[in-house]
């Protein structure tokens, strides 16, 4: 029962962190839309390199990046936090039924983690050269973050076993 109530317990602590994310990004749209503005626009990157090309600048790009991002981090959100309802409605149910009830949560956990990789290491952090900016890196969160997610995901995911005496 512990291990199914961790299971729970993180899957449902994701979600928070993800709402959380989700509101400061929503209730403080101009902060965090710097961030990303100054990220696409590559602007303190290394001075001449050669990767200038790739910058963004159209404000229109920008917000719909900006945008496509809460809104995966939003569904995301949603997914984990159905998935935490379930896995807690099972909690006492036999093995395959609370591996059924645990697909929600594997779900979102996959989709954020999926954004931590993609949208922020590989796309944010290599093809918009992210980690050359001392002011506007995010790649030592996007690192933490997937590690904490995938980590999260790998336990949730694990096979489970019949509750004794249930």
């Amino acid at each position: 029962m512990l291990t199914r109530l961790a299971r729970v317990a993180l899957a449902a602590g994701v979600a928070l962190y993800l709402a959380l994310v989700v509101f400061n990004n929503l209730t403080d749209y101009g902060s965090n839309h710097a961030f990303v503005e100054h990220v696409l626009a590559m602007d303190t990157t290394f001075p001449g390199n050669a990767g200038m090309w790739r910058a963004i600048h159209a404000p229109w790009m920008v917000h719909a990046f900006y945008v496509s991002v809460i809104l995966w981090e939003a569904v995301a959100c949603v997914l984990l936090a159905a998935g935490a309802w379930r896995m807690w409605g099972a909690r006492r149910a036999p093995a395959p039924a609370f591996a059924r009830a645990k697909r929600l949560a594997i779900a979102g956990l996959a989709l954020n983690l999926l954004q931590w990789l993609v949208a922020f290491i590989a796309v944010g952090g290599e093809w918009f050269l992210m980690w050359q900016s001392r002011t506007w890196n995010g790649s030592d969160v996007a690192g933490r973050m997937f590690l904490v997610v995938g980590i999260t995901l790998l336990f949730v995911n694990a096979p489970d076993e019949d509750l004794q005496g249930a």
